[in-house]
């Protein structure tokens, strides 16, 4: 049952503030969650019904892979940011919709390294889709501090934001190394993966 804005001792905005949250992490949800089905799409099967025909799309199975921990990295960690944000404004609605717009590119990224691993513009397009999604979610970070400034819990959780702000440092290098060798930069992208997998327990407490 919605709140009486007009009743004594309510604040009138605290309501709409929260529908908007809430309705902003659905819709993240929602796109995150058609990203990985196109992903899952692109996925073929082998050729033949043997060793040799799964040999030939380990690539594919394997950047796939890689992708889906990213997307789900990705969906954790803003889950728990929505949740610890009290306030949302229009800037946190852009950045937001920056941050999927990268994402929205992952499967395009996947299906050309699937396609094509063992060549450096698939690979460091790959690292292009990272950094900017990388960037994005800073970006959006930064955003949710702002419109929150005077709430302090969110600003103590998100701290000095190491790892946001070392992953588009691993991301940049990865791109410029992957004309060395694509391979180097898949690691490089695995690391970043490893670094965010846990999910940020200070923002959870928040939350």
């Amino acid at each position: 049952m919605p709140l009486d804005s007009s009743s004594p001792g309510n604040d009138s905005n605290e309501p709409l503030v929260e529908l908007d949250a809430h309705r902003l992490e659905a819709f993240s949800d929602s796109v995150m969650a058609v990203i990985i089905t196109i992903m899952a799409f692109d996925l073929k099967t082998p050729m033949s019904a043997d060793l040799h025909g799964l040999q030939g799309r380990v690539p594919s199975i394997l950047v796939y892979i890689l992708s889906f921990t990213f997307v789900g990295i990705y969906w954790n960690n803003h889950h728990h940011l929505l949740r610890a944000t009290r306030r949302i404004s229009g800037a946190v609605m852009w950045t937001n919709l920056h941050l999927l717009f990268w994402l929205s590119l992952i499967p395009f990224a996947t299906a050309w390294v699937g396609t094509a691993h063992a060549s450096a513009l698939p690979a460091s397009v790959y690292g292009v889709v990272a950094l900017g999604a990388a960037l994005a979610y800073f970006a959006l970070v930064r955003s949710i501090l702002r419109a929150n400034v005077d709430d302090s819990a969110i600003a103590r959780a998100v701290g000095r934001d190491v790892k946001g702000i070392l992953s588009p440092i691993i991301y940049a290098g990865a791109i410029a190394l992957a004309f060395v060798s694509p391979y180097i930069s898949y690691g490089c992208y695995a690391v970043v993966a490893i670094i965010w997998f846990v999910p940020d327990r200070r923002l959870a407490k928040v939350a």
